[in-house]
């Protein structure tokens, strides 16, 4: 797989074989330049539990990318005592573009950050103002000319719509905290990772999936953009994340898990 050879030759800590064995499906979106936006489903049989995981939305933070790929093969082999099955939908990176300009950047082809171009109430009036008022014109954080004018957040509300998960895990970098937006009592660590919830955005994912739509979304900030955590701490992230997940949505979810679109295996 050509893309197998692209990543690892870019993103830190995931080598040919990780990537391969992740089994990345072709979601059939495509970023600004044409770059296919790959997806891997794992899916547990009757599980009432959907969880959507997403990294490098912005292009220079790979190592959200690359805890993606070690979380896909940790799903691939879930623990035997966990007390309700999750259908995890994953994406490791949302910005191709972004990953792969040299070098890499923050926002996609078009100089739009993505965490800030979707729909949430008041774009209009609030995201421009923002945008000019907080962040004096930072081209980093440019929201774009409209909610959902790039097909890479389009693509991702789609997910959201035929998905329909219970929670949405957004990976960034390097912040060092565990950010948490909507209902749900948030998780109060994550592996070394401690709530230090920073505020809503304008176009945020945390802001239109968490306050918006109501569907909690966990954000984590890893320390380094360039490095990922040790071995052991990524898989201690992972189960502090089953356990939480498990422990205050499984109770709420339903016991007959409904029909999110599901892309067929290659």
């Amino acid at each position: 797989m050509r893309s197998c050879k692209d990543y690892s030759a870019k993103i830190p800590n995931v080598k040919p074989a990780l990537c391969e064995a992740a089994q990345l499906q072709d979601s059939k979106a495509r970023s600004v330049l044409g770059r296919p936006i790959w997806s891997r489903d794992v899916q547990a049989q009757g599980a009432p539990l959907r969880v959507l995981v997403l990294g490098g939305i912005h292009g220079d933070e790979m190592s959200s990318s690359s805890l993606v790929f070690h979380w896909i093969a940790l799903a691939q082999t879930p623990p035997s005592d966990t007390p309700v099955p999750i259908s995890w939908r994953f994406i490791p990176t949302l910005n191709p573009d972004g990953m792969f300009a040299k070098p890499a950047r923050r926002v996609n082809a078009r100089g739009v950050d993505l965490n800030r171009n979707f729909p949430t109430p008041n774009w209009a009036r609030d995201a421009r103002h923002y945008w000019e008022e907080r962040t004096r014109r930072d081209p980093r954080r440019w929201p774009g000319t409209q909610p959902l004018s790039e097909p890479e957040s389009r693509f991702l509300l789609e997910q959201i719509d035929n998905f329909k998960p219970n929670l949405i895990v957004s990976v960034h970098a390097p912040y060092g905290v565990l950010d948490f937006d909507g209902p749900s009592v948030p998780p109060s660590r994550l592996g070394r990772l401690y709530l230090d919830q920073v505020g809503i955005f304008p176009g945020s994912l945390g802001n239109y999936g968490g306050i918006h739509k109501g569907v909690p979304v966990v954000t984590i900030e890893l320390p380094s953009a360039s490095r990922t955590p040790q071995e052991a701490e990524m898989r201690q992230m992972w189960m502090d994340l089953l356990r939480w997940t498990t422990e205050r949505l499984g109770s709420s979810a339903s016991t007959t898990p409904a029909s999110p679109d599901l892309p067929k295996s290659p």
